[in-house]
């Protein structure tokens, strides 16, 4: 049935590293003005990631309804590189979302909606797919297996 709604509780956006004591300077959109300070995306952009320090500031997104951790860049450490293991482990989890596991078996290019469906559309309908949406797979032979 999911969890009750209750109309007079306000949702609130939590920052887990924002102790909430108000300690943190919050600076407006657009109006932080230190250049040794980065969201954690501008941070991935430049190749880095925070390294285990936490937020020295807030920066409100949104009208004040979400804000985003500043970090201080000279902290900041480089981004870890992507190792064969990692990009494996990866394909296999997309693998897995992109798979139809219905008659065909094809592993199409985008996630396909399994908590709906269980199966992509033609499978799931009959609605043909496109054959540029899918990778066509390679005659397997198992006569090694």
């Amino acid at each position: 049935m999911g969890a009750p709604k209750h109309k007079d509780v306000d949702v609130v956006d939590v920052d887990p590293h924002d102790p909430g004591d108000g300690s943190l300077p919050v600076f407006r959109w657009k109006q932080a003005g230190h250049t040794n300070l980065a969201t954690r995306r501008q941070l991935r952009e430049m190749g880095l990631r925070p390294g285990g320090q936490a937020p020295v500031a807030r920066i409100e997104c949104r009208g004040g309804q979400r804000f985003a951790g500043l970090y201080r860049i000279d902290l900041a450490k480089p981004k870890l590189p992507m190792t064969l293991a990692k990009e494996l482990a990866l394909d296999k989890a997309m693998a897995a979302r992109q798979t139809c596991p219905g008659p065909c078996g094809r592993r199409y290019f985008h996630c396909l909606p399994l908590k709906k469906l269980g199966t992509c559309l033609e499978c799931y309908d009959g609605t043909p797919a496109d054959s540029s949406s899918y990778v066509i797979a390679a005659a397997v032979h198992r006569l090694a297996a």
